[in-house]
């Protein structure tokens, strides 16, 4: 069976149900669907989601989650600090 695995930062855990919240999980799919799908699936409006990473990489909502990603999705950013 398909596997991806599944990591929210920020405000996002507060949509998500208690044993998903602040931790990386792993998700079992039988059908290829959108990333926006699978993070509405969660609970997570994709309103609120301002960047996602599929093993690595900026994907937008109409990416196909596969076998194997390594998704992290981000909120909107009031505020990013880069200073070292």
């Amino acid at each position: 069976m398909p596997v991806a695995r599944f990591r929210f930062y920020a405000e996002l855990n507060d949509f998500l149900s208690q044993d998903h919240r602040f931790a990386e999980f792993e998700y079992d799919f039988l059908d290829i669907a959108t990333v926006k799908d699978r993070i509405e699936s969660f609970g997570v409006p994709h309103v609120e989601v301002d960047l996602i990473l599929v093993n690595g990489q900026s994907v937008d909502f109409s990416h196909r989650v596969q076998d194997g990603d390594r998704i992290s999705i981000y909120p909107v950013f009031e505020a990013f600090d880069i200073a070292g």
